[in-house]
Parts: C-alpha cells; sequence; structure tokens
C-alpha cells in the first residue's frame, strides 16, 4: 500500500547511503565512498530500514545485495524529489474508498469494479524447499514435511486454501505473519512452503508443478479520483513499470 505523504521522508543522505552500498556491496566499502566509518554505515542502514519498516538489502558472505525494493527507490526517488511516500507492508487489509492509502498492489483475481489499475501479470503458486532440506527430505509424501505457512491473518490466502483441501492434516510446524518471512524460513532449510512464483529466488527449489486452481494475478489499484492527482499518477506509472519489470 501507499500514500502520497509520509511520516517518514527519504532525503539525499539516505539514497546517498543506498547508492553507496549497491556500488560497494559491503559496508566497508559503502563506508569508504561515504568518507566515514563502517559503524556509522551499520547504524544509518538500520536507521533508514527501520524507518521505512522494509529491508533494503539482504546480508550475506559475499556482502550487501540490494532488495527490489532498495534498488527501485534509488532509480525512482532522486527523478521525482518532491514526491514522497509512506509504505505500508502489514496484512492489514487497506481500503482505499476510505483512503487508506492511494494505491494498492493487491493479489486477486477480480479486482473491485469500483477501482481502477492494471493487471502485472499472473501469479502461480509452487511448494518449495531449500536445496538442503530436498536432499534431507527425499520422500515424496508431502504430509510427513515440516510446513512453514501464513498465521490467521491471512486465513484466504490461496496457499492456506490448498493446503486444507489437499493436506487437511498436516499442522504447520511454522507460522508467519508475511510471506516474506514464510520464504526465508523455508530458505533456512526449516521445511517447505507453498509460495508465490515471485518470492521464489535463489537457494529455492519446486518439489512439483504449479497448484493448479490456485492461481491468481497481481493488481495495482486505485480509485476513479485518484487520476486527477500528479503524484498518485506519477507513482502508478512508475510502479507499474518497474514492478512488471521485475516479474519478467
Amino acid at each position: 500500500m501507499f500514500n502520497a505523504a509520509t511520516h517518514y521522508q527519504i532525503d539525499y543522505a539516505d539514497l546517498s547511503l543506498i547508492l553507496a552500498l549497491v556500488r560497494g556491496g559491503t559496508l566497508a566499502r559503502a563506508a569508504a565512498l561515504l568518507r566515514v566509518d563502517v559503524s556509522t554505515v551499520f547504524r544509518a542502514v538500520r536507521r533508514l530500514e527501520a524507518a521505512l519498516g522494509q529491508t533494503l538489502f539482504e546480508k550475506s558472505r559475499a556482502g550487501y545485495l540490494p532488495t527490489s525494493l532498495a534498488s527501485n527507490l534509488a532509480q525512482l526517488m532522486p527523478a521525482y524529489p518532491a514526491l514522497t511516500l509512506e509504505l505500508s507492508t502489514s496484512n492489514d487489509f487497506a481500503n482505499l474508498s476510505r483512503r487508506d492509502a492511494d494505491i494498492a498492489l493487491r493479489l486477486t483475481k477480480a479486482p473491485p469494479a469500483h477501482l481502477v489499475g492494471r493487471c502485472l501479470g499472473p501469479v502461480t503458486y509452487q511448494v518449495c524447499a531449500s536445496a538442503d532440506y530436498a536432499l534431507q527430505h527425499p520422500c515424496h509424501d508431502w504430509a510427513d514435511l515440516a510446513w512453514i505457512a501464513p498465521d490467521d491473518f491471512l486465513p484466504d490466502h490461496p496457499t492456506v486454501i490448498w493446503r486444507r483441501e489437499h493436506l487437511p492434516g498436516v499442522r504447520p510446524r511454522y507460522r508467519c505473519n508475511s510471506m516474506q518471512s514464510v520464504t526465508e524460513l523455508v530458505r533456512a532449510g526449516l521445511g517447505v512452503a507453498a509460495l508465490p512464483d515471485f518470492l521464489m529466488g535463489d537457494g529455492l527449489q519446486p518439489l512439483g508443478p504449479a497448484l493448479a486452481g490456485h492461481d491468481t494475478a497481481l493488481w495495482l489499484l486505485t480509485r476513479p479520483d485518484c487520476r486527477a492527482l500528479r503524484s498518485v499518477v506519477t507513482l502508478f506509472d512508475e510502479l507499474g513499470r518497474h514492478v512488471r519489470w521485475l516479474r519478467s
């Protein structure tokens, strides 16, 4: 969900920090580019991620790798210095008609008729595991595996519906309040989960074909009256372009 105004405004120092980490790839190189010490960069990254409520970089032995949000914001925001954002990645359902948000990304087959927008592409789901977990558990009976799933905040999620239909006796060993958290636990080798295709990345492998009959689509939506707001139109067009690029 996105609002045109924000409680936290990304400034030039934040963008410089993001750019330095993208270019440097490590805290040490970013610190050298910014001419500060490593601890300053580390604290600045944590502060910015806390303020945005979103992870900007994936930390690994290889260094700092930008998530899709970090790289796209770094490209988008310098071109629109007057634009400010409020990002909400919670599971709360934003009511656009009540102006809870100006723009929303939603997984649905049929968006509400009173909203306008565009379909950014189909979304399929597959049962996935880490490579190590798959090697350690070669059995073909999915009911015997450790399952990771969304918690009660997402009772109607396509993966939850599929599991109830096909594996009614399974009780997930881990429950998470976001699909991103589900993905991270799978990547850590703690079990298996049904994941949307856009969250499948390095370190994960499908254990079977796409879940038939449970595909959805990703929609970018707004209210009809927002089409007259320059800030919303700009963000709507840019998000549509970047998210479509990420999915291609």
